[in-house]
């Protein structure tokens, strides 16, 4: 089977290019996050939140402009490289004074759909479903609506006695019939550009802060050109975050879709509630991922692989058949065929492991190419170095790759052994087939087939251990 990332905004298809625009409203502080960072920028499974929509209206068709004032520099930074437009809001003064400004970018005609910058969860096929509805409907104006058991102080949608939408009454301005009413606003809609620009200006600023509500769009809508609504049929598509327990929420909502996704394509997790996937990993099926998994960037996981407890992937390639052991973690390394790594093995940039190697218990490498059937089992350092084909590094065995102002590199040939407890100086090169002695300092290369010892002589004084107790308590009793 072939490799999966399935699509966490929940599109079926891939949505054809061209059905309009987007307006994303992501000028606001954000003040209940309780934050010194814009709301919008809060990392939800590794992308700024509001990465997420703009996601999703691009995976339905949709050309993306965010609306940004607060830390608006950086918002342009972290969405650098999206495929996004940027509008300012000058002032903020509410959702419609908002919208106005993102209006600006867009061409005199066609289809625009308002999101939240705040709205992670919002799924691509729910948005192309609006642009059906609004495009079969003929209306002005769409609103997606939701029904819930607690409103709550959302707006509550009033609709005619043909049961359309007519207005949105905020929950502070409702009658208590109006309160009781289940259907309410999400702040999403589709809306005709043409128009939109002829109301915008006319619509008439609330007290106490003098706020243009976009939800009067609605009003004007039902009275004249048609106003029409899409019930959402899955309420958390909906949900806004305004506070870290928000975050939490929606970040889980948005991990159960991507590991259901993954699980239904064969995927096999241990435990799908205590792993981190995030949206850009590819996993192959049969691959084992265990609890406590992290699962970063663009890891990539093979057939039959297998991720232990609690180990970290950073954007790592493992290959199919490979083992990493719990607790091990993986930076922008590459794992080849049937290779173990673990447990509690760090492998740094650079590092490229070939097929059937061996990367044991606290072995750590960095800038470190090892060979096909290689094998580093134990408490080691091998940076800035190559491993070739069949060599056998000992226990304790380090590179010492720096020497204060450079990094050097360290040879070490195809089929040779490095004893226990060595130091490499260098830049150094162990020749195919040698011998390094446990417990040697290498500072220069060593021949193919030879063998190498470099430690100073043992030395043996018989009863020298006796003596030198006895003058120490000696010492010590004339204190």
């Amino acid at each position: 089977m072939s490799a999966t990332t399935p699509d966490s905004h929940g599109a079926d298809t891939q949505a054809a290019s061209g059905r309009g625009w987007a307006v994303i409203l992501a000028a606001g502080k954000g003040t209940r996050m309780r934050s010194k960072l814009a709301k919008v920028l809060h990392p939800v499974l590794g992308r700024p939140m509001v990465a997420w929509p703009a996601e999703a209206a691009q995976a339905a068709g949709l050309s993306v402009v965010l609306v940004v004032n607060h830390q608006e520099d950086a918002v342009r930074r972290a969405m650098t490289g999206r495929g996004v437009g940027f509008a300012r809001q000058e002032v903020p003064r509410g959702t419609g004074d908002a919208v106005a400004a993102g209006v600006e970018l867009l061409p005199e005609s066609g289809t625009v759909v308002v999101l939240n910058g705040d709205g992670p969860l919002i799924r691509s096929r729910t948005i192309t479903r609006l642009l059906d509805v609004h495009a079969a409907s003929g209306d002005r104006v769409t609103v997606v609506s939701m029904k819930v058991d607690d409103p709550g102080s959302y707006g509550r949608i009033v609709r005619d006695e043909q049961d359309r939408p007519l207005r949105i009454v905020e929950a502070s301005d409702a009658s208590a019939q109006e309160l009781a009413i289940d259907e309410v606003n999400t702040g999403l809609y589709a809306m005709d550009i043409a128009w939109l620009r002829s109301v915008l200006p006319n619509l008439v600023p609330h007290p106490p802060k003098g706020e243009i509500y976009l939800t009067d769009c609605l009003e004007l809508a039902a009275r004249g050109d048609g106003a029409g609504a899409l019930v959402l049929g899955d309420p958390s598509e909906a949900l806004g975050v305004n506070s870290q327990v928000e975050r939490s929420v929606a970040q889980r909502i948005l991990q159960a879709r991507i590991v259901d996704g993954h699980m239904r394509r064969g995927v096999a997790f241990e435990d799908p509630l205590n792993v981190t996937v995030e949206p850009g990993v590819t996993l192959e099926a049969d691959c084992v991922i265990e609890r406590g998994v992290v699962l970063r960037g663009a890891s990539v996981v093979g057939e039959d692989a297998i991720i232990g407890a609690h180990s970290v992937l950073e954007s790592a390639r493992v290959a199919s058949g490979a083992v990493v052991l719990p607790h091990s973690i993986l930076e922008q390394a590459v794992v080849g065929e049937g290779a173990k790594i673990g447990p509690f093995a760090r492998l740094r940039l650079g590092t490229v492991i070939g097929r059937g190697c061996k990367v044991g218990n606290f072995v750590e490498t960095k800038k470190a190419i090892l060979d096909d059937g290689a094998k580093v089992s134990h408490l080691s350092y091998i940076g800035d170095a190559r491993v070739g084909a069949g060599a056998n590094v000992g226990a304790g065995t380090i590179t010492c790759n720096y020497d204060g102002f450079s990094k050097q590199r360290t040879d070490i040939g195809a089929g040779s052994f490095v004893g226990s407890n060595t130091a490499l100086v260098a830049p150094v090169k162990i020749g195919e087939g040698a011998i390094v002695g446990a417990g040697s300092v290498i500072v220069r290369d060593v021949p193919a087939d030879a063998i190498a010892v470099a430690r100073g002589e043992q030395r043996v004084k018989e009863g020298a251990a006796g003596r030198f107790r006895s003058r120490r308590k000696t010492k010590k009793a004339g204190k």
